[in-house]
């Protein structure tokens, strides 16, 4: 009953898993329900980290009072806590946003008058996305995306609370149930699910025999039950080198069951019949309709010009489903809309629907250098260990003469510097914190701090919590870490402080100011990635990466500490526009 791995890859799902988990904490779910019951459509966005960057009033100025209403309308019904759970993701072991993406929403008769949403510009940076009104245009902020502009206006039921319920019948499920789980969310036996064609009147029977035959039987099989013609054929991208159109295909999860009836909804809006789909930096995959016969293949990169690009929540299958099967999640843990769809019956518990909450400290058992198991546990604020002061100050010393550290002692040095092994139990603990913090989740970090979890904590990259406070609320935080004694001058693993590692992965203007002010130097330098030798100071920083909200800093760094950082860099950087900018 479960996916072949190959299918679906070991990284793709322990991202997603993960997604899941820590990118939409209940708390924000919660929240954002309450103030949409209240009519309060702008303040659930801004609980969900969702910036609006219009108002109703400038849309009725400029569109006219009718689409303003259709408009109110929509935002009435928008779910951006649901926006978020659906949108689309970096994955490769991250469980940030994808970059540089633009999702139209809906539209409202002009190209001009279309609402929208983009995702954040940086992997590393704050995790939150902007909603827009106006003309989408792929190249937002400076940034091209990398598959253009996402047309979700024929999926609402990802967003919109007037259509949530369609989701099951969306992703092949029956009237009562989704596909390879009975409605009270338990999965079925293996002896209830399809081994031949059921025929096209039990819609999940067939897309569970549809999908099994595609993971038992291969591509080809697969695309002829779901009766889409499938061209495996070579595609000749230069006079030197073809592309093997087999691997591109078969690292697409399509919804296969579903792909013909979607494309039938999205040809009926749009009334195109020709589409898109990632490849690889040479092609495209590309789906085309001629009458009833739906057929794929793998295209050169040179002919996709004038196609549109077909949103991944069309063709692709759901994760939360696949997670189902594998067992990466629990039908309690989804978002409470999700659930409330794919299983009309789900029992209800001790605890609401949604992502799970925070797990209580446990203890972890190391064995010391005397060989004999210790205990040793996050709280307090501290790792906590069965050795005295006293101990742990001859241990600081024979470390600081060069000397070898081992059982506790060694644990508690991973622990705060981020470098060496730390048992299991604990290395969940850090990464529970760390993915909270890179989703921007500040009232369960607190929550962590406040239960006794170490401010001090090194992630694997040796960044602290001063290091990633651009991704939080830094009003609350950075005086909290700062009372806890975290160093403004403690440097990670690539050699970067806390403010220059704001500077560099996006840190707003106003947190800039506020470490500044707290003392941080900004007569520091860092090189420009973990390998390379070219040390940057932070002017040249800010000019790399057009930070022109810190020109401020960068005007101050060249008059206070002139000539720091490599000058080689000046001869080689690309842009050279508006540098008075920044002097």
């Amino acid at each position: 009953m479960s996916p072949d791995p190959t299918d679906f890859p070991r990284d793709e799902q322990a991202s997603w898993r993960l997604i899941r988990r820590y990118t939409v904490p209940r708390w924000m779910i919660e929240r954002s329900a309450e103030h949409r019951r209240a009519g309060d459509w702008a303040q659930a966005c801004a609980v969900c980290m969702v910036d609006v960057d219009f108002t109703v009033a400038d849309v009725a100025f400029t569109h006219g009072v009718e689409v303003a209403a259709r408009l109110e309308e929509d935002l009435g019904h928008l779910v951006p806590d649901l926006l978020r759970w659906h949108l689309p993701r970096t994955l490769g072991g991250w469980t940030a946003l994808a970059t540089g993406e633009v999702v139209v929403l809906a539209g409202y008769g002009a190209e001009d008058a279309q609402l929208y949403v983009t995702t954040p510009a940086m992997v590393k940076g704050p995790q939150r996305v902007e909603l827009r009104f106006g003309k989408p245009d792929y190249r937002h902020g400076g940034f091209r995306s990398a598959a253009g502009i996402q047309d979700w206006t024929v999926v609402r039921h990802l967003w919109d609370d007037r259509y949530t319920h369609e989701l099951r019948e969306r992703i092949g499920g029956g009237p009562d149930r989704a596909p390879f789980f009975h409605s009270d969310g338990t999965p079925r036996d293996l002896a209830e699910v399809p081994v031949e064609d059921p025929g096209p009147d039990d819609i999940a029977a067939r897309s569970e025999w549809i999908t099994l035959i595609r993971e038992r039987d291969g591509l080809e099989a697969g695309f002829a039950a779901a009766g889409i013609e499938l061209d495996l054929s070579d595609v000749k991208v230069s006079e030197w080198r073809n592309t093997s159109a087999r691997p591109i295909l078969g690292q697409l999860a399509f919804d296969l069951a579903g792909l013909d009836r979607e494309l039938r909804r999205v040809t009926a809006e749009t009334r195109a019949e020709r589409w898109l789909l990632p490849g690889d930096w040479t092609s495209r995959v590309q789906i085309e309709r001629q009458g009833d016969r739906l057929s794929v293949r793998v295209i050169d990169q040179k002919g996709v010009r004038g196609k549109p690009l077909l949103a991944p929540a069309v063709w692709r299958r759901l994760p939360d489903l696949d997670l189902l099967r594998v067992g990466g999640v629990e039908p309690r843990h989804l978002h409470p809309l999700v659930a409330a769809s794919l299983f009309p019956r789900l029992p209800e518990g001790d605890e609401p629907v949604g992502p799970p909450g925070l797990d209580d400290p446990r203890s972890v058992r190391v064995r010391c250098r005397d060989s004999a198991w210790h205990e040793m546990t996050v709280r307090e604020g501290r790792l906590d260990m069965p050795h005295s002061e006293e101990e742990q100050r001859r241990e600081q010393a024979m470390r600081a003469f060069g000397g070898a550290v081992s059982g506790c002692f060694a644990v508690q040095q991973a622990w705060r510097s981020g470098e060496g092994r730390l048992p299991r139990l604990l290395r969940t603990q850090r990464r529970e914190l760390f993915l909270r913090v890179e989703n921007g989740d500040s009232e369960n970090v607190l929550t962590l701090l406040d239960a006794g979890m170490d401010p001090h904590v090194r992630d694997v990259r040796g960044r602290t919590l001063l290091h990633t406070l651009h991704l939080m609320d830094h009003e609350v935080l950075l005086p909290r870490l700062l009372k806890a004694g975290l160093d403004l001058e403690g440097k990670d693993r690539q050699g970067r402080t806390p403010l220059f590692s704001v500077v560099q992965d996006g840190g707003s203007r106003a947190l800039v100011e506020a470490m500044i002010a707290a003392g941080a130097r900004i007569d520091v330098t860092a090189p420009t990635d973990a390998y390379s030798q070219m040390y940057l100071s932070l002017a040249q920083t800010i000019r790399r990466y057009k930070r022109r909200d810190l020109a401020f800093l960068s005007r101050r760094v060249l008059a206070e500490h002139p000539g720091i950082g490599d000058t080689d860099w000046d001869e080689w950087r690309e842009d050279e526009d508006d540098e008075d900018e920044y002097r």
